[in-house]
This record gives structure tokens, C-alpha cells and sequence, in this order.
């Protein structure tokens, strides 16, 4: 588990990829100290775990499917990535829980300065939709973001200088892909309400009326 708070940023060694699995190398310094093979590093918002560390780089597993539903397989030799270790129960909670699990990927559609800070826009694809809200959080390549607007398949957040210079998104341009991870609070919600949890079927979910019966409203 991540909070989204990118502690550094790595450089791709190499991403060897076969028929049915692959190997990625990445260099990086504040990520591995205290680092042990087995241990969780998300790079770019997608958990890998490492499987060799050494000389200031470090390799990680990665299966066929991270690549076909995430932006590493985009990435080059020398390309960047936003690092993070995996969260320990006394770090603080600076931005919010991520999974490391990617949903989809959407693109940057456009860059705006507004006063200090910079609006990014992105596409947002119809999977990851459904869990969009204005002021909820979500992850951007493994960056936690607050949204600022919704708008039809789109959706904007704001960035402080702080977050432009330590992130891949100050790196990158229109038109870059990035790995959209919702808050998982979201996920389970909308899947208490639509009754899909275990003991739910066939009592219609969670309702307004159910939620006022039991004095929440």
C-alpha cells in the first residue's frame, strides 16, 4: 500500500520484455536504502516488487498484462519515473491510500498556468469514470491528486509548484500517457451500494431509505 507522496525520481535502465514475462531495471538512490529483495516499490503508480538490487538500480518482474494496461511499456532507456516505497503503519498519511493497482490510463490533454500553479487536464476513460468525484482524490502515475473539475470524459486537477518540479508530470507533455488509479474507499462504496458484496445478494444494495433507517441520514 502507497499514500502517493513520490519520494524520488528513477531512470529506466532497460525493460526487457519476452513472450510471456519481463524484467525491469531501474536506477534510483532514496528508494532503495533499507530496501530488501521482495519489497514493494511503486514506479509510476504501478507495484512491483523487487527481485534484484544493486548498484544504485534495482529489478522488478513485470507480466504481460502491467504492460498492456499500464504506461511502462511507453517508457525508454533515460525516461524518468515517480518512485515510492511501499507505506509503513508509523509514515504519515500524506496524501491518501493507493493500492498500486492501475485502472486505466488516460492522456494529458492540456497544461494551464493559473496564477502559482499549473492545471493539468486529462482524458478519463469510461472504467475509471464511474469513480470520479470533484475534491476526491485520485492517483497519477502514482502521484495522489485532488480533482479540481469534472467535465463529460475529462477531468483536471491542480499543481502546486512543489509537485510540477519533484514529478514526472513536469517532465511531460500534451499527449502523454499517464496510470489512473481511483480511490479504492470509492471502489467498495459503489460496490456496497450496487449490493455486490457477499450476504448483499438479493437485498438490493445499500439505499438512501436503508441508510435513514439506520439513522445516517
Amino acid at each position: 500500500m502507497f499514500t502517493g507522496i513520490v519520494e524520488e525520481l528513477g531512470k529506466l535502465v532497460s525493460l526487457q520484455m519476452k513472450a510471456d514475462s519481463g524484467v525491469i531495471t531501474i536506477e534510483a538512490d532514496k528508494v532503495l536504502e533499507g530496501c530488501q529483495i521482495g519489497d514493494s516499490i511503486a514506479v509510476n503508480g504501478v507495484c512491483l516488487t523487487a527481485r534484484d538490487i544493486g548498484n544504485g538500480t534495482f529489478s522488478a518482474d513485470v507480466m504481460p498484462e502491467t504492460i498492456r494496461k499500464t504506461n511502462l511499456g511507453n517508457l525508454k532507456p533515460g525516461g524518468i519515473v515517480n518512485l515510492e516505497r511501499a507505506l509503513m503503519l508509523s509514515s504519515r498519511l500524506g496524501g491518501h491510500l493507493m493500492l498500486g493497482h492501475v485502472d486505466a490510463t488516460g492522456r494529458i490533454i492540456s497544461i494551464k498556468p493559473e496564477g502559482n500553479a499549473v492545471f493539468y487536464t486529462f482524458s478519463a476513460p469510461e472504467e475509471i469514470r464511474r469513480y470520479l468525484l470533484p475534491q476526491g482524490s485520485i492517483g497519477i502515475d502514482g502521484i495522489s491528486l485532488t480533482i479540481a473539475r469534472l467535465a463529460g470524459d475529462s477531468f483536471s486537477v491542480s499543481l502546486i509548484p512543489h509537485t510540477v518540479k519533484v514529478t514526472t508530470l513536469g517532465h511531460n507533455g500534451v499527449g502523454y500517457a499517464v496510470n489512473l488509479e481511483a480511490d479504492v474507499l470509492g471502489k467498495y462504496v459503489r460496490k456496497i451500494m450496487e449490493g455486490g458484496l457477499p450476504g448483499g445478494q438479493g437485498e438490493g444494495g445499500l439505499t438512501l431509505e436503508k441508510l435513514a433507517e439506520g439513522g445516517f441520514l
